[in-house]
């Protein structure tokens, strides 16, 4: 993607850190030149092989997942926090914009199978059960259930090739210009427009 030098994300540990925060991404494909995409958690972790990859699954009724064999290179787009930024907030004439983090990115998929798509699905429903006041488990339930289920869903792993991270925060802004903007970010009583001012506190604390 398009990322200005000041706006480029270079800190591996930083963008995996984002992808395990903000793990609901757009999976994007090719097929005969046109583009699919589904949108999908897709959970980072270290392969048996100990590669770093990207995991996830679909339903085995969405016709994507049939694409996968003749992609060379797939694309997953995860986005976090993001707010509008409004030109009246400087101290001079300006225009308005849009601050935000994204990350690209860019890899080989390959399908999953068997004990290992059932493993996988096992480690993400414990994953988010975990805060439910009533946790599911695939151990607890029936296994034929399971086995049912499981015929329903195609799993994949994505071999990671490159990532690209774009934090655009206002990184071209004065202290004085920087601050205000997080205080009117804060004022919005905004979900995503407080998420991008403690990130942008991150920045210059």
């Amino acid at each position: 993607m398009y990322i200005p030098k000041l706006y480029r994300n270079h800190e591996l540990p930083e963008i995996e850190k984002f992808l395990q925060q903000h793990s609901f991404a757009t999976l994007i494909s090719t097929h005969e030149g046109k583009h699919w995409a589904t949108h999908l958690p897709l959970e980072l972790e270290v392969n048996a092989q100990g590669e770093k990859v990207l995991w996830g699954h679909v339903s085995k009724a969405n016709p994507q997942w049939k694409t996968f064999p003749e992609n060379k290179e797939v694309m997953a787009v995860f986005l976090g926090p993001h707010a509008y930024i409004s030109a009246s907030w400087y101290d001079h004439v300006n225009v308005p914009t849009w601050n935000y983090i994204a990350v690209h990115v860019y890899g080989r998929i390959k399908l999953l199978e068997g004990e290992q798509l059932q493993e996988a699905l096992r480690r993400l429903v414990n994953k988010y059960e975990v805060h439910s006041k009533n946790p599911v488990s695939m151990d607890t339930m029936p296994k034929e259930f399971v086995k049912k289920e499981m015929k329903g869903v195609v799993g994949f792993e994505i071999s990671i090739d490159r990532m690209e991270g774009a934090w655009k925060l206002s990184q071209n802004r004065n202290d004085a210009n920087f601050q205000q903007i997080i205080t009117e970010l804060e004022n919005l009583n905004n979900i995503n427009a407080s998420q991008v001012a403690d990130e942008m506190k991150k920045m210059r604390p």
